[in-house]
């Protein structure tokens, strides 16, 4: 199955590298990208301006995919399963992601 790898470092300086699986149906893995890009940018600049709790940042998101899975004009049952697969594929893969944390100490 393709995959689209991602990296990012956080403001903590934390490292991830991460491999998501895509679904066969998949158009463009590179809009997918971009996208992604898109989404994780913006919600890191309006994270930074206004403290934001981390939940509260998972229960927007849990929201937005939920508006748009019932915006598709299909059954709400088709893309609420198709939604969930998703994000269990995407979780799996976070699961698995490499990481790398700076090392903490004193001088």
């Amino acid at each position: 199955m393709p995959a689209i790898p991602y990296a990012i470092t956080t403001d903590t300086a934390d490292k991830f590298e991460f491999s998501f699986p895509l679904h066969p149906s998949t158009s463009s893995a590179l809009r997918v990208h971009q996208l992604l890009e898109m989404l994780i940018d913006q919600l890191s600049r309006d994270v930074r301006e206004i403290e934001t709790a981390n939940g509260d940042v998972l229960q927007a998101l849990a929201m937005a995919i939920a508006v748009r899975s019932r915006m598709i004009g299909a059954a709400p049952d088709v893309t609420a399963k198709l939604a969930s697969d998703l994000v269990a594929t995407a979780l799996k893969a976070a699961a698995e992601a490499d990481s790398w944390q700076p090392p903490v100490g004193h001088a």
